[in-house]
């Protein structure tokens, strides 16, 4: 029998709370709901976790006293029940009963009457309690990262709120070496599926509406991947050429490896590493649909395996594990996973990868560093604090226009309809 759809939704949520990554429970949640339903699940829990520091704002206000731990699904129950209330189409009076009935599913048949009345108090008392938010809350952001995002760019700053709201668009990455984008649009025409070119990458697309990728022309034989236009920058800036040793050094899931190869069909070696041995499956599985070849090694960039002891690269590049901040509107349990300490954790994290690495990169090769962070002393201040333990390093001016330059990168700002946040810099071997 198949899951209340608020029930799975309640669970996955108490999940993310919890502190794991939605990415990892909801997958296996969708197969105990009913197909019709997998859709709204996913939407209950994006959704939910999307506006998730302003529901909780309320939240607070609405309960006499805070929930027992044990009581968790409880919680994430409220939460997105309060979120069908603001902001979906489910009627007031739907949206209560099915969140009321799902305390049953959770075997919590004591918090009905609760549950009940802290969502009809809500719909009485709504414009008063909203009232009562902070700019953060009232704006759906963890405080701390409301104020890193109005210090960092303070002109950017109310923009980027919004778009980290929003749903992001379904960007493909067309595979140029086996069709043009031009070729490709026109069969997207042809199959009636609404799209058009990105501005940056020359291999971008930007579905009108996300769709399964099964039904993709092409999708099968290789031809296109789903990549944000912001990530194909990597393989641009990387600029690999013919003959070239390239180290992917936190390859997975394998889109940049892929567009690497897509560009340059002529590299002497490419290497696709990465710490997670089950991530790296998914570079080979990629790999396989667009009918490519790296070799593949699991390691640590900060500690690299002893299969490279001798290896020297032409270049190098690091998607280094990070904040996650410029792609929340992909990740939205960004907002309740991430603390304000984590940014510096991240950024010693990075520091000992780039210490790791370059030794691996020969005199004269180049090391491309990118994020998907917009928190300046995350990208910045990891490379200034390389460069200072780092002679031998310089940074090159990427001459590209795209993006705001930084003091030693660029920095795509995520963009609504456009390009998710990420940050590159390159660093040449004197």
């Amino acid at each position: 029998m198949a899951m209340d759809t608020r029930v799975a939704a309640a669970r996955v949520l108490a999940d993310v709370f919890d502190g794991r990554s939605l990415n990892r429970v909801l997958p296996p949640m969708l197969d105990k709901v009913s197909p019709r339903d997998r859709g709204l699940l996913q939407q209950l829990c994006y959704g939910t976790l999307r506006r998730a520091p302003r529901l909780e704002a309320l939240l607070q206000q609405l309960l006499d006293k805070p929930l027992r731990d044990k009581d968790s699904d409880v919680h994430a129950l409220l939460l997105c029940g309060l979120y069908q209330l603001e902001e979906t189409r489910i009627p007031d009076h739907a949206a209560v009963s099915a969140t009321v009935g799902a305390t049953r599913g959770l075997k919590k048949n004591w918090a009905k009457g609760m549950t009940n009345a802290v969502l009809r108090r809500f719909l009485r008392e709504a414009e008063s309690l909203v009232a009562e938010l902070s700019p953060a809350a009232r704006d759906c952001h963890p405080d701390w990262l409301y104020q890193a995002l109005h210090q960092g760019w303070p002109e950017h700053a109310a923009s980027m709120v919004a778009v980290n709201n929003e749903q992001p668009p379904m960007v493909l990455r067309v595979n140029l070496s086996r069709i043009t984008r031009a070729d490709f649009l026109t069969k997207l025409a042809a199959a009636d599926i609404e799209a058009r070119a990105g501005e940056l990458s020359p291999a971008a697309v930007y579905l009108t509406q996300p769709m399964d990728v099964a039904a993709l022309p092409g999708f099968a034989e290789g031809e296109v991947s789903v990549q944000d236009e912001g990530a194909q920058m990597a393989a641009i800036v990387v600029d690999p050429q013919p003959g070239d040793r390239i180290l992917d050094a936190c390859a997975a899931p394998g889109g940049k490896t892929g567009h690497l190869l897509e560009m340059q069909p002529d590299l002497a070696d490419i290497i696709a590493m990465d710490v997670d041995p089950q991530r790296l499956l998914r570079v080979q599985e990629n790999l396989e649909r667009l009918a490519l070849g790296a070799e593949l090694l699991e390691g640590d960039g900060a500690q690299p395996p002893g299969q490279l002891a001798n290896a020297s690269f032409d270049r190098i590049l690091i998607d280094a594990p990070c904040s996650a901040t410029g792609v929340i509107r992909r990740h939205p349990d960004v907002k309740s996973l991430r603390l304000a300490e984590d940014v510096a954790g991240f950024s010693d994290l990075q520091l000992s990868i780039l210490q790791g690495l370059w030794p691996l990169l020969r005199p004269g090769g180049t090391l491309v560093y990118a994020t998907c962070s917009v928190i300046p002393g995350e990208n910045d201040g990891t490379i200034g604090r390389f460069l200072s333990q780092q002679q031998e390093a310089s940074c090159t001016s990427l001459p590209m226009a795209w993006g705001e330059a930084t003091q030693h990168g660029r920095q795509l700002l995520p963009t609504s309809a456009g390009p998710d946040g990420l940050y590159y810099c390159v660093l040449r071997k004197n």
